[in-house]
């Protein structure tokens, strides 16, 4: 048995009891498969050797958040995760448009703001499809866009 699988169960049985007890709220059926490939994505991570520090990591001034940061050996890893239900349409890796990149940058950039010296980092992005009667699907892509954006001017952080 993987490290992985003992908290994947326990966080299953859980979700399960919070359910039963109705102190799970339901939301949009969209959210709550975001959710589940968050955690899909997390428990993947750790099981690729990330040590993850922070989920859903926000700054005030700043609106969206990064789902998740973390260490790949030596390099910091801001994780944009994207699950979709269908593979229909376009790759959920191609939803980090370029607005989407410019502000994980900014966001990112806070994060380090205080961070003496600054370790390297990088964006990584982890698809995550839930196709319904399907086992989970999770492709990690890593070094997916640079801090440089894509008019190659550096960005301020």
């Amino acid at each position: 048995m993987s490290s992985g699988t003992i908290p994947e169960l326990i966080t299953r049985a859980l979700e399960r009891v919070a359910r039963l007890l109705r102190r799970e709220r339901g939301g949009p059926a969209h959210l709550q498969t975001g959710i589940k490939g968050e955690n899909l994505a997390y428990y993947f991570l750790r099981r690729q050797g990330y040590v993850i520090v922070a989920r859903n990591w926000r700054t005030s001034g700043r609106k969206g958040e990064i789902d998740m940061i973390g260490w790949d050996g030596g390099t910091l890893c801001f994780i944009e995760i994207k699950t979709r239900s269908s593979h229909a349409v376009k790759p959920a890796e191609a939803a980090v448009n370029r607005a989407k990149q410019f502000e994980l940058r900014l966001m990112a950039a806070q994060f380090l703001r205080h961070k003496n010296p600054r370790p390297p980092s990088r964006f990584d992005v982890v698809s995550v499809y839930l196709v319904p009667g399907s086992n989970p699907e999770i492709e990690l892509f890593k070094d997916a866009f640079s801090w440089r954006s894509m008019t190659g001017k550096r960005r301020p952080y």
